[in-house]
């Protein structure tokens, strides 16, 4: 396999293009959007239910995502799903650039009905997931093309490129749409905040005096 990125930052935002024979990924992240980039968002990607997720977590994280990704989907979406976690982490690190002035820490809960996840987020420069869902939905399926598995891998990818912690609990939920969508609207509104610039400071957030080293 072969794997080639091409990267280009300006600002807090970035631009990520990632081929290889299992995928082929565009993706243009913008971690400041205004209100028409917001509303300009676009993601194309081979399966309804991801792409619905994704928009979601545009939406509610506040971040301008451009993306168009294909991939080897005769054969499953998990290449697909993985390799858009990973071009998505190494745009948003490439956009925090030295993560100078950033909040880091943020935490959000996020319900949908019966189900409710809770997201902690730390944007310390190593990438760590700890996911957790109730044992009789791990063997459960969104659709028949999307295993509730797949969030798991989706975030861990994203975590390891992009550089932060994340603890994800599906804390409650009976239907795995449900509790899908509850995981990556908490994940979105704990990376809003972590993102966040704190007005008036330029001081990096860590008492070892970097984040990514």
């Amino acid at each position: 396999m072969t794997d080639s990125n091409a990267n280009a930052t300006t600002g807090r935002s970035a631009t990520i293009q990632r081929a290889t024979k299992e995928t082929q990924i565009d993706l243009a992240l913008d971690l400041d959007p205004n209100s028409a980039q917001l509303a300009a968002r676009s993601i194309e990607v081979p399966d309804g239910f991801f792409a619905h997720m994704l928009d979601a977590l545009s939406k509610h994280a506040g971040i301008g995502i451009r993306l168009e990704a294909t991939g080897d989907t005769h054969i499953d979406l998990h290449h697909t799903v993985e390799d858009t976690g990973l071009a998505l982490g190494e745009a948003l690190s490439e956009a925090l650039g030295d993560r100078t002035g950033i909040v880091r820490f943020a935490h959000a809960y996020a319900p949908l009905d019966e189900a409710l996840s809770r997201a902690v987020i730390d944007l310390s420069g190593r990438g760590f997931l700890c996911l957790r869902m109730p044992e009789p939905l791990q063997q459960a399926w969104v659709t028949q093309d999307f295993p509730l598995t797949l969030i798991e891998d989706f975030f861990q990818a994203f975590a390891d490129r992009g550089r932060f912690t994340l603890h994800l609990d599906m804390l409650e939920g009976r239907n795995p749409h449900h509790v899908a969508e509850s995981a990556f609207k908490a994940a979105a509104l704990a990376l809003r905040q972590a993102v966040t610039v704190r007005p008036g400071d330029s001081s990096v957030p860590s008492t070892k005096g970097t984040l990514s080293a």
